[in-house]
């Protein structure tokens, strides 16, 4: 902007902020749920899903009780997902993604098949990398993955066919192309903000989709299988986290409107690209470099606790009071992913003499807890979350950092895919909350007048 455009607009910020401020009060005489968030913290029930369920607390005497967190994909336990993945020495994601899809678990001929069609599906359509990746890059991924999704409806033969059997073709082309896209992506990123050199590899049917992101990321197409699996496994634990998470909500919101499964899709991805939502992973990160480089002796806990304090009094790093990577909507005791990705943490770790650092981030999810409860003096139970490890483990993978947030995406497209094809059978009825108008009729000013 220039410097009078600079001006002008401040000026109107400041009549935009003024007329866009709401009494709080407000909120409670009208018994408004902010946030669809009941007064106890429960979520307000606004549809049923059988796609999935995420259990940290149970509700007594309407008092929420904290219990073990669990993420169940269609009435299976996600753990048992993973577990029979590493029996086998399969990769799960797919396997995941047929699940979410169809509701019950493939035999292996089935999977075998399924797998086949993805891989099938992964390369993106001619010229679509040249005419709608290069020539417009995107400094966030983000963006450049929602205007892919988006333009995608181009080089669809019937986008606007709502039928069962084409949404569901649609939807199995995005889960499979989401890597492609996220890579692709990224490389033009690097060629025209980073200054670096960009590697464009085709997808390989036959690989997986963690072993397929992999090869297309890194200019030499190499990776090892336990590098593949690892990310593999993040992929399953990102897949579905039930229908009231905001971006899976956006979703149903969007399809309830019976548009097209592009623009829903495309939508969703912008609701996770928010700090608040998938990019919260970036947060912690980024807290994390500041913490490493502020605190001396990382295994100090006094050190480290009066740090964080400094943190949760908005006297270091953004000074916004929050130790990112803490609580969540649902779990209370634990977060089942945030577990069982710290274990798998602890093994890289050891491999790539970063034992320190991974014992820095054990330390401050057993101290944090504490910090925030004398600042607060809450008795509600807080854990750590999926994010606060999942940053730490695609960096040992060496991830770079802008890609973590899409990656969160290409996992997700599964459970997506799932919401909208469960919304276009069971829904039926668009989305239509109400909101209080707290503004009075006003006398009309004729313009002579003002």
């Amino acid at each position: 902007m220039t410097d009078n455009e600079s001006l002008f607009i401040g000026r109107l910020s400041v009549l935009a902020e003024r007329n866009a401020l709401i009494d709080r009060s407000l909120y409670e005489k009208y018994d408004v749920k902010r946030g669809l968030r009941n007064a106890n913290g429960t979520g307000v029930l606004v549809g049923l899903t059988s796609i999935g369920d995420v259990v940290g607390y149970e509700v007594e005497d309407n008092k929420k009780i904290a219990v073990p967190g669990r993420l169940i994909y269609r009435g299976y336990n996600v753990e048992d997902l993973i577990e029979d993945a590493e029996k086998h020495n399969q990769f799960g994601y797919e396997q995941a993604v047929y699940l979410l899809l169809f509701g019950e678990l493939p035999a292996q001929a089935e999977l075998d098949h399924f797998k086949q069609f993805l891989g099938e599906l992964r390369t993106l359509p001619p010229n679509f990398t040249e005419d709608m990746i290069m020539k417009a890059p995107s400094a966030d991924i983000m963006n450049k993955l929602a205007r892919g999704v988006l333009a995608l409806y181009s080089y669809d033969k019937n986008p606007e066919d709502r039928s069962l059997s084409n949404v569901l073709h649609q939807c199995i082309e995005l889960i499979s192309r989401f890597g492609t896209l996220t890579a692709y992506g990224y490389q033009a990123k690097r060629r025209y903000y980073d200054g670096k050199s960009m590697y464009i590899h085709n997808p390989l049917p036959e690989l997986s989709t963690a072993e397929n992101f992999l090869r297309l990321i890194r200019n030499n197409k190499a990776f090892t299988e336990d590098e593949a699996k690892l990310l593999d496994l993040a992929l399953i634990l990102h897949a579905e986290h039930g229908g009231g998470n905001n971006s899976s909500l956006t979703v149903h919101v969007v399809s309830s409107a019976d548009t097209d499964t592009y623009s829903a899709i495309g939508a969703a991805v912008g609701s996770l690209k928010g700090y608040r939502h998938g990019g919260a992973n970036i947060q912690v990160m980024e807290m994390m470099d500041d913490i490493k480089e502020n605190v001396k002796d990382w295994s100090s806990e006094t050190e480290v606790r009066e740090y964080l304090r400094k943190i949760s009094n908005k006297q270091a790093y953004n000074r916004t009071g929050l130790i990112y990577g803490l609580g969540h909507a649902i779990y209370t005791v634990n977060d089942p992913r945030a577990s069982i990705l710290r274990d798998k943490a602890a093994k890289l770790a050891k491999e790539k003499g970063m034992e320190d650092e991974y014992n820095l981030y054990k330390m401050i999810e057993r101290i944090a807890p504490e910090v925030i409860y004398e600042k607060h003096g809450d008795d509600k139970k807080i854990c750590v979350n999926v994010d606060f490890y999942s940053g730490f483990i695609y960096s040992m993978l060496n991830i770079p950092r802008e890609l973590f947030t899409p990656l969160f995406a290409v996992s997700r497209i599964a459970g997506w895919s799932a919401h909208r094809i469960e919304e276009i059978i069971a829904g039926g009825r668009i989305y239509r909350p109400a909101m209080k108008n707290v503004l009075k009729e006003r006398p009309y000013v004729s313009i002579d007048k003002r």
